[in-house]
């Protein structure tokens, strides 16, 4: 995938300030690369003027970006956001004005309005300034590689570099994809009259980076047969929970994360026993499923995670497979040698993520339901789901593991959520994007 790497810093200085018709086909793209000591992932964006390449933490519920800038923040049109001002009072949020008694600077300014950002990993947050400043992001329609395109006034945070602790070590700050009017998305609709949609394809590799797309829902093709992904989505209502579960949620303000209606769980075809009225959200933002890119593996509720394992556990023993010993964080591991590796991972027994009715389910292969790891007798393969406890806020966290190398659209125009399962099925990877058909 060479044009996913062929955007070289000098090309940044010719920007064109284009702003793409409804009718264009067009989407922002970028890579995405996972961390090999976190496993957490990121997007490369362009900001600043000069523009710079800038890493951040990809945080799929988040709701609006945060960089941290309290040192060596250096452009020449970032732009404090004033006091009631009526872009300060749409942020939707009543702290008081900023102000601050050091030199100004990007994280210095008296009269200006404050946000809080929040890091989703630590949960720790902080107030810190608005600002806005350049943005941009390379374009394709799917077919044929377009020039970058300027965002000239985008809405993000000023935060301190302690925010960061937690995140992978070379990103600088966290990209909103949540379903907030300030993420990457939303403002990138906003500005240029381009769909409210984007689609994800995280990487199985930290080698080789997947992609986004912001701003169409499709054709998005994928080398090497040059396949266009978009149709092999099946789709799901998304769900709105009414009450945000994030550290500075605002009173009466619905969560920005993204939600679906998964109600049953099935081993090989067969549902496993849970209290299915964990799996609806509630009137207080309790219950059901959503998707997270700030966990590694999937979260349960400690007992749908008895369930699933047992019944994994059943359904292997038809395959000849004996549990050893387990390693941490998992509970349930085979010996790498007595498992047989197919075009979709490990030959386990299948997971399925039941959805509105029987026939649309998300199945889980074992390129992503289980885990190579390190054990005292030799490679292992483990089931990567892990416990989260009784009584989480959410009892079913579907986390990045599970992601890898399947296509996502989140579609807030049609209130929809788009699956593939994984695209080794198609005899490609989410590394495999193509800029041109």
């Amino acid at each position: 995938m060479p044009l996913l790497h062929s955007f070289s810093f000098s090309f940044f200085f010719i920007i064109y300030l284009l702003s793409p018709s409804p009718a264009q086909a067009i989407s922002f793209v970028s890579p995405i690369q996972k961390d090999d000591s976190t496993l957490l992932y990121s997007l490369t964006l362009f900001l600043k003027t000069p523009l710079q390449p800038t890493r951040l933490h990809l945080d799929l519920g988040a709701s609006f970006t945060w960089v941290a800038c309290d040192a060596r923040y250096n452009s020449s049109t970032y732009q404090h956001i004033p006091c009631f001002s009526p872009l300060c009072n749409s942020l939707g949020h009543n702290l008081s004005c900023s102000n601050c008694f050091n030199t100004p600077s990007p994280s210095c300014a008296n009269d200006t309005c404050s946000l809080f950002p929040e890091n989703s990993v630590t949960r720790k947050t902080a107030i810190s300034t608005a600002l806005t400043d350049s943005l941009a992001l390379p374009t394709s329609d799917g077919s044929t590689q377009g020039p970058p395109i300027l965002l000239p006034s985008y809405i993000f945070s000023c935060s301190p570099t302690s925010l960061l602790e937690g995140l992978a070590n070379n990103v600088t700050g966290l990209v909103a994809f949540g379903r907030s009017n300030y993420s990457l998305p939303a403002q990138v609709s906003n500005t240029f009259s381009v769909p409210r949609c984007f689609a994800l394809c995280l990487p199985g590799s930290t080698s080789d980076p997947g992609v986004s797309l912001i701003g169409s829902a499709g054709p998005y093709y994928f080398s090497p047969q040059k396949i266009d992904l978009s149709k092999s989505l099946v789709y799901t209502p998304l769900v709105l929970n009414p009450v945000g579960s994030t550290v500075v949620t605002y009173a009466g303000q619905p969560s920005d994360e993204y939600y679906i209606n998964v109600t049953a769980v099935n081993i090989n075809g067969k549902p496993i026993q849970i209290n299915s009225s964990m799996l609806t959200v509630d009137e207080n933002g309790f219950g059901g499923t959503k998707l997270s890119t700030s966990a590694p593996y999937t979260v349960l509720e400690t007992s749908i995670y008895n369930a699933l394992t047992e019944a994994f556990v059943n359904e292997s023993s038809a395959l000849n497979l004996t549990v050893t010993n387990a390693v941490k964080p998992f509970s349930v591991c085979y010996p790498a040698a007595d498992i047989i590796v197919t075009r979709v991972g490990p030959g386990v027994p299948t997971v399925d993520l039941v959805m509105q009715s029987d026939d649309v389910f998300w199945r889980v292969f074992g390129s992503n339901s289980m885990v190579r790891m390190g054990g005292d007798g030799g490679y292992v393969w483990c089931l990567g789901f892990v416990d989260g406890g009784v009584n989480p806020r959410t009892p079913v966290v579907i986390g990045g593991h599970q992601m890898e190398d399947n296509l996502l659209q989140f579609d807030s125009d049609n209130n929809r959520f788009g699956f593939t399962s994984s695209v080794l099925l198609k005899g490609t990877t989410c590394s495999n994007f193509n800029f041109v058909s």
